[in-house]
């Protein structure tokens, strides 16, 4: 009897004990997460042609066996973001490998306090220095009509940054495609799908670059 009450209390102890992580993959694919907004998220666009799954195909076609998984959610401010990291983080396998940043697009055309827009941007790069997974932070730009005010500051939280945490930045996530009608769907804010093979064709060097170069047990650095 005793020995039966013995087996049941350490099998009670090994279901309360909650699991370390993610299992890793295990054949060796190295996971990429983009952790973003309506422009991750790929709205407007069929399945397939979504900023993430024309970045994955394109690295794959460079020789890279990796899986990119979309993080993206249509509407989301950066505060949105910081609130979901657990959930973004646990459809991947292991720790990411690299974490592209895609946010503060929605805070810019609400006209939100960039000071707010720093606050969650630094707590996600927090977490990601806590847990060593390198980010390229992928920038945004104010528009002109925000105000001279309103677009310095906004502009400057990127590169500010990328300095504090010594992470790389992608200064401009649409570069090649605001603006230009023919790549952007009716509403002059989300990219078609050529319009995401450009900002693919122009960011994946950085990215191959990056999963490439890492070294070992690679870590973000902490605030400076």
């Amino acid at each position: 009897m005793e020995r039966l009450v013995v087996k049941l209390c350490a099998l009670l102890l090994v279901l309360c004990i909650p699991l370390a992580g993610h299992a890793a993959a295990p054949d060796g694919t190295l996971q990429v997460l983009v952790l973003g907004d309506s422009l991750t998220a790929g709205y407007g666009l069929e399945p397939g042609q979504s900023f993430p799954s024309k970045l994955e195909a394109a690295l794959k076609a460079r020789g890279v066996k990796v899986t990119v998984h979309n993080a993206g959610v249509s509407g989301d401010t950066a505060s949105g973001g910081a609130s979901r990291l657990d959930w973004a983080l646990a459809g991947v396998p292991g720790k990411p490998d690299l974490v592209i940043l895609e946010l503060g697009a929605n805070d810019m055309l609400r006209g939100v306090d960039p000071a707010i827009t720093t606050r969650a941007l630094t707590a996600i790069m927090d977490r990601f220095s806590r847990d060593g997974v390198p980010v390229l932070i992928a920038g945004m730009k104010a528009a002109p009509n925000m105000g001279a005010t309103f677009v310095n500051q906004f502009d400057a939280i990127y590169p500010a940054l990328a300095a504090k945490y010594d992470a790389p930045l992608y200064p401009f996530f649409l570069d090649g495609v605001a603006g230009n009608k023919a790549l952007n769907l009716p509403d002059g804010l989300h990219p078609t799908a050529e319009g995401i093979d450009v900002i693919v064709t122009r960011i994946v060097p950085m990215v191959h670059n990056l999963l490439e170069t890492r070294p070992a047990g690679r870590t973000v650095s902490g605030a400076k």
